[in-house]
């Protein structure tokens, strides 16, 4: 009788009886749990992040989100140890909360600055402001500049990049086994390189969404999401992945790499620490170059249109301008660390991608027929080019 009841249930009954039970019992232990226990002891915990900061002539804006666990108050705000008026924050605070503070400061260009913010309660916030630099406007002319540096770093280097194509086709089977080896080391080098700079990040971000955790979340995410597009791929393949579907996958994940390399440079270039001109345009140039040269080395036996490489170098550059555009707007920490955790998971991806390709046929098992002496050469000179060309990124 108890079988029969059972299978005459329908599978969405039992499990939305059971949600309902289990969200019930959280909302009574919410209630009387808390209810049960004593009220902390001790000053309340306060805590505020400056999330954002806006400098224009006379004015320093704080964005400020309470991190902590109970309502903050801003009493008075001091600016290099002197008392200044502030707008807004009228009232407390609540967690994770955010408010814009307006500061009268006749702040000069240049100049270190650091705000000290007073609560209620006595507690002292800082935040520095190394050099002040008047915030660019927002406007055709700023977008347009954003735009302008976007396709000099990401569009036009990878484009020049994929130029060697002609040059691959002619190489020896040996010799293009080396290039993908170079490839899996431009990538490596990318995606711990990503990491190591989004966990930066995040160290200087307010941890309310999750600090250095964000890099793992965004790896994550990309990596089974192109997990997937890899398998969507063999399904209608019906096999292993070809030559411009690698080269897809190479593309996007090189592009999602892009997308947070573009908001670093955009949120570098709002507050002044990233100086525009010849050395920093050649720098990417010459360092992004290579990511072209990753892009084009699994199509030597294929013969794709010169519309369908175009899409493929945009595919990888152009998210550098979406990510310019957004840094330079939004200069949020969080949203960078988790975008180049995107790039770093998504590389890695890729780099399981080209891993087959560099085996060699009929040459025993496992590493004998992968980590051969030219592979491990070409890995270790496409990291050391990547290192090599990164010198020259000067900010």
């Amino acid at each position: 009788m108890f079988r029969r009841t059972a299978a005459a249930t329908p599978s969405w009954a039992l499990v939305t009886a059971t949600l309902a039970i289990i969200g019930a019992a959280l909302a009574l232990l919410g209630v009387f749990g808390g209810a049960s226990l004593p009220e902390r002891a001790g000053p309340p915990a306060e805590d505020v992040a400056v999330e954002r900061t806006v400098l224009t002539p006379g004015v320093i804006e704080l964005t400020l989100r309470n991190t902590g666990p109970d309502p903050v108050r801003l009493a008075q705000v001091f600016v290099n140890d002197s008392y200044v008026a502030f707008d807004g924050a009228d009232a407390p605070i609540g967690r994770l909360a955010s408010e814009t503070v307006r500061l009268d400061v006749p702040w000069q260009p240049g100049q270190p600055y650091l705000v000290s913010m007073l609560t209620s309660t006595g507690a002292v916030i800082e935040h520095e402001v190394p050099v002040a630099v008047a915030t660019p406007p927002p406007g055709a002319g700023f977008v347009g500049l954003m735009v302008l540096l976007g396709v000099y770093v990401g569009v036009i280097p990878v484009l020049l990049g994929m130029l060697v194509l002609p040059a691959l086709r002619r190489a020896s089977g040996t010799t293009v086994r080396v290039l993908l080896a170079v490839t899996v080391g431009l990538l490596a080098f990318l995606a711990i390189d990503a990491v190591v700079e989004g966990i930066e990040l995040a160290g200087g971000s307010s941890g309310a969404f999750g600090g250095a955790s964000l890099v793992l979340l965004g790896a994550g995410a990309a990596f089974l999401a192109l997990t997937g597009v890899d398998r969507f791929l063999r399904a209608r393949d019906d096999g292993p992945a070809t030559g411009a579907a690698l080269a897809l996958m190479i593309a996007i994940g090189i592009g999602l790499h892009n997308l947070g390399e573009g908001l670093a440079i955009g949120a570098a270039y709002a507050v002044g620490e990233l100086a525009l001109g010849t050395a920093l345009v050649v720098g990417f140039a010459v360092h992004n170059t290579t990511e072209g040269l990753a892009v084009v080395a699994p199509l030597v036996d294929a013969r794709p249109s010169l519309w369908r490489l175009v899409g493929l170098g945009l595919l990888a550059g152009a998210p550098a301008v979406l990510g310019t555009l957004v840094g330079a707007t939004a200069d949020n920490a969080e949203l960078s660390a988790l975008l180049l955790g995107v790039g770093a998971g998504a590389v890695a991806q890729v780099v399981l991608q080209i891993l087959p390709a560099l085996r060699i046929p009929g040459r025993g098992d496992g590493a004998a027929r992968l980590l051969d002496a030219p592979a491990i050469a070409g890995v270790l000179t496409g990291m050391a080019l990547m290192y090599a060309t990164g010198l020259l990124v000067t900010g």
